[in-house]
């Protein structure tokens, strides 16, 4: 009855507490924060177009905000335990929020992600009607033939913590995270078209956030259709 993208996402976040080095026994009943990034429920889809019954674990199982709670229950969390959905920005809007409770002491460690998997075709088929979607399946960023993008499918975890406390810790470190932005585009000329001043807004505030001067940024990976 559960969503394999809860099942998924307990997978990974185990996987990623063992690549850190901590035994999740010793984080039980610590304020550490559960954030996941989803917006898809395609096999809850599923379930309601098949003969099985539904009973209460098939509710519980495809609620996308359990998907963050049963994290938050097996281990023994106490802090925030939250699901996010803003579309493709899900993941990374997960980590901001993340790294809010971080500085806001809210949380001592926190468990940021996203999740996604494609079991129905019935989006597909109208993103492709939508003249969402490139019709050879690539991805072509910043390209004068860019038609459209791509969708797929995994799940990725990270877990954050207070610089200060990694290094004392003496955390494996893969990067450090000085600062985030969230905005949005408001009115443009359509609802999933870009706004360019407000993207412009959002990375002069993660500059200022971070009090990072742009002309030092090295490397920039954008999202994957180049909006």
């Amino acid at each position: 009855a559960m969503d394999p993208q809860q099942r998924l996402l307990l997978e990974v976040t185990w996987e990623a507490l063992e690549d850190a080095a901590l035994i999740p026994e010793s984080l039980s009943g610590s304020p550490t924060g559960v954030f996941v990034g989803i917006s898809n429920y395609d096999y809850y889809e599923h379930l309601i177009r098949s003969s099985v019954d539904l009973d209460a674990y098939a509710i519980i199982g495809n609620n996308n905000c359990i998907a963050a709670n049963r994290i938050s229950y097996l281990f023994n969390f106490t802090g925030p335990s939250i699901a996010v959905d803003t579309a493709c920005s899900s993941s990374l809007v997960a980590v901001h929020l993340a790294c809010q409770s971080i500085w806001n002491r809210e949380s001592s460690l926190a468990i940021a992600s996203g999740v996604n998997i494609v079991l129905s075709p019935w989006v597909t088929a109208s993103f492709s009607q939508g003249g969402f979607m490139a019709a050879d399946g690539r991805c072509k960023t910043f390209d004068a033939g860019a038609d459209g993008y791509v969708r797929s499918e995994g799940a990725g975890v990270v877990v954050l913590k207070p610089l200060s406390q990694a290094v004392a810790d003496g955390n494996l470190i893969y990067a450090v995270i000085r600062g985030s932005a969230v905005n949005q585009d408001g009115h443009s000329n359509g609802l999933t078209a870009p706004n360019p001043q407000a993207q412009q807004a959002v990375l002069r505030e993660a500059y200022r956030q971070a009090n990072v001067s742009p002309s030092q940024i090295q490397y920039i990976e954008t999202h994957g259709t180049g909006t």
